[in-house]
């Protein structure tokens, strides 16, 4: 072991930990979500298939249910399929555009040569499907109906991936997820231009108007969710009326809420309103604080949060219950076997898909020389593609809009076979790629791109406070604050990483939260005055397992307690020696995005997620896998 001035670390990292705080990252949360609604959404297209093949006449009934909404002479008019596949489905598409956003705001899309990849594997899988489905039905009226075979279902495509997919879910996930994101993207247009109905200006020009209202909104920063609702509302209504299809609304709007983490000034400010309330419970300050928490919340998460779950778990089995029901006989299993359409989709999703998804990324990835590249390994990325051809939810959209009758049966043959072709054969490629030797299935499995770097700057042995070898493959950075209870708690977790990785070091960085925690401040410079001693992991170690005795008496007992020189650690102390390096510190933080402790970064990738034992101790095993295979 090694501190930052070279000297040997003689404590031995020892300690256990129960501890696992329930802490979720947006895309861990995002695929678990999916994950488990895809049973959910399973079970209501079984449910839809018992429900039409044993009372085919209720299930009709039912979906073709007249309601209206009447506001004094004017009102809209939908059957209960209507409302859910144009309706709710716009909160599908919502979501579909807030997770597009918070890629291209903290994903690996914010390096913007990066965004080509998904943009042209996406268009590529479409292009592929649809040309196949064409193949099969050139000459035939059914042509018309080639967006069938087009989207992939996000929602049920990720959550069989989870299923079936290799033992890096977050980092295929992730990938998928901008792929899939690109493909609704194409396929909202596609239905916006080609499958709406005559499309008339003026009704048109007013759902224009309604999205420059929310604009200017976003632009002067008002943040009622009511008002935005409103205006969605009107966006959706005279979409309806125009004659374009109404989910559009849902993308757009998505599209449009950032999601940004807040800067530390308005997490100070929000601390500040609730201090304030603390001091003096009123209701006024009371409404100060929580518009201060909302400020200091993405737009972005807070919607998520809010909305994903009921697009998962409620609007999309619903929209399956309505759209999966066939009624099964030998009459339409045998004109599937020979109907372009059911073949054209079938073949479109299992084929087209694959070769699509993987031939687009392999001729940008040879175009580009290497430079832009896929974040996974060419086995995960055919597996991402055969994954993509679970076209369930916007293929079935598609087709009651593009078929009716028979031929709309035979579309959705098409679509649930495609679904279940496509995860068999996903799951027998990544179970062949088990079998290879460990080190060609990691490389098959997370490829040689270089990470996106989000911590600045880079770990730099002369100067940063360094735990374990110099020269480790794997750096582990924490932002930290000697009184914040969460770093304390993760400080034995940090110790059991350690002990259990030979190949790992650890970088401590100071971020005092001096808003929150008084004592903060000095104890991060008294940890820098005893570092001029070649003691400072003894002291971080001492005021870690001390935070709620940080006073300077306490801070001069823990120096006596060590053998440091006093008198020069009181000259350190009363100089502020140790001021400028943790001020250094904090910029580094606002550079690298920190607004809070503890903030973890490895190999200068940021840590969104649980910092347990299991969950960093997969993350490191990830990253020393990669820095392994990455070019030198």
């Amino acid at each position: 072991m090694a501190t930052s001035s070279g000297r040997p670390e003689t404590n031995r990292f020892r300690g256990r930990t129960a501890w696992a705080r329930n802490l979720q990252s947006p895309l861990r949360a995002f695929l678990q979500t999916e994950t488990g609604s895809a049973a959910v959404l399973l079970a209501a297209a079984i449910a839809a298939l018992v429900w039409v093949n044993v009372d085919g006449s209720s299930y009709a009934s039912v979906w073709s249910t007249q309601l209206s909404v009447q506001l004094g002479g004017a009102g809209i008019a939908l059957d209960l399929r209507g409302w859910v596949n144009s309706g709710l489905m716009t909160f599908f598409f919502f979501v579909i555009g807030l997770e597009a956003r918070r890629e291209f705001d903290l994903g690996d899309l914010r390096e913007r040569r990066r965004f080509a990849l998904p943009v042209v594997a996406g268009a590529a899988g479409v292009v592929a499907s649809v040309g196949i489905y064409l193949a099969f039905n050139a000459g035939h009226s059914s042509a018309h109906g080639w967006g069938a075979a087009m989207s992939t279902d996000t929602a049920f495509a990720l959550g069989l991936l989870a299923l079936v997919g290799p033992r890096f879910p977050d980092r295929l996930g992730a990938f998928m997820l901008t792929v899939v994101v690109a493909d609704d993207v194409f396929a909202i247009v596609v239905i916006a231009l080609v499958y709406s109905s005559s499309v008339h200006l003026v009704p048109a020009l007013v759902a224009v108007a309604f999205l420059g209202g929310i604009l200017f909104l976003r632009r002067l920063g008002i943040r009622v969710g009511l008002v935005y609702f409103a205006l969605g509302v009107g966006v959706w209504v005279a979409l309806l009326k125009s004659g374009i299809e109404p989910v559009v609304a849902g993308l757009v709007i998505g599209v449009l809420a950032y999601a940004n983490p807040p800067p530390r000034p308005v997490l100070e400010r929000a601390t500040e309103r609730f201090r304030e309330f603390r001091e003096q419970p009123t209701a006024e300050l009371a409404r100060a604080a929580a518009a201060q928490l909302r400020a200091a919340t993405s737009p972005n998460e807070r919607l998520q949060q809010l909305y994903h779950p009921w697009t998962s778990y409620l609007v999309v089995p619903l929209f399956a219950l309505a759209n999966a029901g066939i009624p099964i006989s030998g009459g339409l299993l045998t004109r599937a076997f020979s109907s372009p359409i059911t073949l054209g989709i079938l073949f479109g999703y299992v084929i087209g898909k694959p070769i699509g998804i993987a031939g687009g990324t392999f001729v940008l990835t040879s175009l580009t020389r290497g430079r832009v590249r896929p974040p996974v390994g060419w086995a995960a990325v055919l597996g991402g593609g055969t994954i993509a051809g679970v076209g369930f939810t916007v293929s079935l959209l598609v087709a009651t809009l593009a078929f009716h009758g028979v031929q709309l049966q035979e579309a959705k043959l098409g679509v649930l076979g495609a679904a279940f072709t496509a995860s068999a054969i996903t799951w027998l490629l990544f179970r062949a790629t088990a079998y290879l030797p460990r080190a060609p299935r990691v490389r098959a499995l997370l490829g040689t791109a270089e990470p996106v770097v989000d911590l600045y700057p880079e770990v730099d042995p002369e100067r940063d406070h360094i735990r374990g070898p110099v020269d480790a493959p794997v750096s582990v950075v924490e932002y930290g604050d000697f009184e914040c209870p969460y770093c304390g708690q993760a400080e034995p977790v940090l110790r059991q990483l350690l002990a259990g990785f030979a190949d790992v070091r650890y970088v401590w960085r100071h971020l005092p939260l001096n808003d929150v925690h008084p004592h903060t401040q000095l104890a991060a410079e008294a940890s820098e005055a005893a570092d001029h001693q070649g003691a400072f992991w003894k002291m971080h170690d001492l005021l870690l397992d001390h935070q709620d005795a940080l006073d300077p008496d306490d801070l001069m007992g823990y120096a006596r307690r060590l053998g440091l020189d006093l008198d020069r650690f009181m000259e350190d102390i009363d100089t502020r020696a140790g001021a400028s390096r943790v001020a250094d510190d904090v910029d580094s933080a606002d550079l690298s995005g920190v607004t809070g402790t503890p903030t973890f970064f490895i190999n200068g990738r940021r840590h969104y997620g649980a910092y347990d034992i299991d969950t960093l101790s997969t993350a490191v095993r990830t990253a020393g896998a990669r820095a392994v295979l990455a070019p030198r």
